[in-house]
């Protein structure tokens, strides 16, 4: 799978240089990981990126830390970021821990002192709850002088590069076997955005398998949906920024009732990955009022091809039983034999 991968981001980097004849030597001679492993191990450079979230940092650090700067890190992370918006005495008193014992860790995360731990966290806030328009402002302001198709290009390029040097591909394959596994029933929700890619990704899967079903995007509706969910069964919720709390309530519930949930979501994290199973956090961000659904999408078409390979003679059967369908139908047109 590494490898298919591999190939199909070389053919991304082909067709954007010779098709679109943009300049993407910045993504050349670049190596794509797929570990958890900090990215200082992994390129000798520090994870303190413009693309590292402090969930990041302290993710790659976490093995390097004493007893109570772990038992801070978690209690930190337990309730993200807003965890981490009090008083550094208030920090302390939540996760148990001295004063001196958040200030000796947030210099060990490679900040300089809490107020610059403090301000990344209150900026990362920002950022996820930032609509159409202060995101738009924030991409004009700084945009340089390159054709708009140039900009995103290089965003794009750069949005997948990050996202699969954090994929973990054990992640990955263990989300495919999930999603192979014909005696679980498989639901799919997303939000006002990401519903369509959530109806993207039902398509295909109810061609490959049986018992898939797409959930409305009325979370009134919900309910109904979670009846008809037992033990065992999969839910895939698509949740980036501005996190809608309803997916964080049905995800809770679902999983309380023995649902595992594979989640996307975005670099900052939707709350809903505190009852998933098995997270994608996709990097997201566009020179537009909106956010990019490339990688995401990206990501989404790679299990599909997973979960069609692996189980590909049950597929091809329900491929060839569907075309007769649609000949039976005359769903498409055919030539006209003369």
């Amino acid at each position: 799978m590494t490898k298919r991968i591999l190939h199909i981001i070389a053919s991304v980097k082909w067709n954007l240089k010779f098709s679109l004849h943009f300049s993407i030597d910045s993504m050349a001679g670049t190596d794509v990981y797929f570990s958890h492993a900090p990215a200082e191990d992994r390129k000798g450079k520090s994870l303190r990126s413009t693309t590292a979230t402090v969930s990041d940092v302290i993710h790659a650090h976490y093995d390097a830390l004493t007893r109570s700067e772990k038992r801070l890190a978690e209690s930190l992370l337990g309730n993200y970021p807003v965890s981490g918006l009090g008083s550094i005495t208030t920090i302390a008193e939540n996760a148990g821990v001295s004063t001196p014992t958040v200030a000796r860790m947030v210099q060990k995360l490679g900040y300089k002192g809490y107020p610059e731990f403090q301000a990344h966290l209150h900026q990362e806030l920002e950022a996820t709850i930032s609509g159409p328009v202060a995101k738009h402002d924030r991409w004009a302001t700084n945009a340089p002088g390159l054709h708009i198709l140039n900009r995103f290009a290089d965003a794009i390029t750069g949005n997948l590069r990050d996202t699969l040097g954090d994929l973990d591909t054990a992640v990955f394959d263990n989300a495919a076997r999930l999603l192979s596994d014909r005696k679980r029933s498989i639901y799919f929700v997303g939000g006002r955005i990401t519903g369509a890619i959530a109806e993207y990704f039902f398509t295909h899967m109810q061609v490959i398998r049986p018992k898939t079903t797409l959930m409305s995007s009325n979370s009134s509706a919900w309910p109904q949906y979670m009846l008809n969910m037992s033990a065992g069964d999969v839910l895939v919720i698509f949740d980036i920024r501005r996190y809608e709390h309803d997916m964080t309530t049905l995800a809770e519930v679902a999983k309380a009732n023995g649902v595992q949930i594979i989640l996307f979501t975005d670099q900052w994290t939707s709350p809903v990955a505190r009852h998933a199973l098995h997270t994608f956090r996709v990097r997201i961000e566009a020179p537009s009022a909106w956010d990019s659904s490339v990688v995401t999408l990206f990501v989404v078409e790679a299990l599909i091809e997973a979960v069609q390979n692996g189980t590909w003679d049950e597929t091809k059967e329900r491929m060839n039983a569907l075309e007769g369908l649609f000949e039976q139908t005359r769903l498409f047109r055919r030539p006209e034999r003369t």
